[in-house]
């Protein structure tokens, strides 16, 4: 089902696999950047992580929100 949406290797198959699986390591990389930033703002901001909104559309605005004051404080110590 999921291969049939176009879906494609991202994370890197066990090494002692009898057929490894090929995997893109740049779409590994990304994949790795967002799962980290996501992890940051679950681990950050409690709202997020625990889903207090009802609509997607405050959920989306909170991670918006969110995601800006992450970029302010990165932005600040970076400069």
């Amino acid at each position: 089902m999921i291969w049939e949406q176009g879906a494609i290797d991202v994370i890197p198959p066990k090494v002692n696999r009898k057929l490894p699986a090929e995997f893109d390591p740049e779409i590994y990389r990304e994949r790795n950047k967002i799962e980290r930033f996501f992890g940051r703002l679950k681990s950050s901001f409690r709202r997020i992580a625990t889903q207090y909104e009802k609509t997607s559309r405050n959920v989306l605005s909170m991670i918006k929100l969110a995601s800006v004051r992450l970029w302010i404080e990165f932005y600040e110590s970076a400069a």
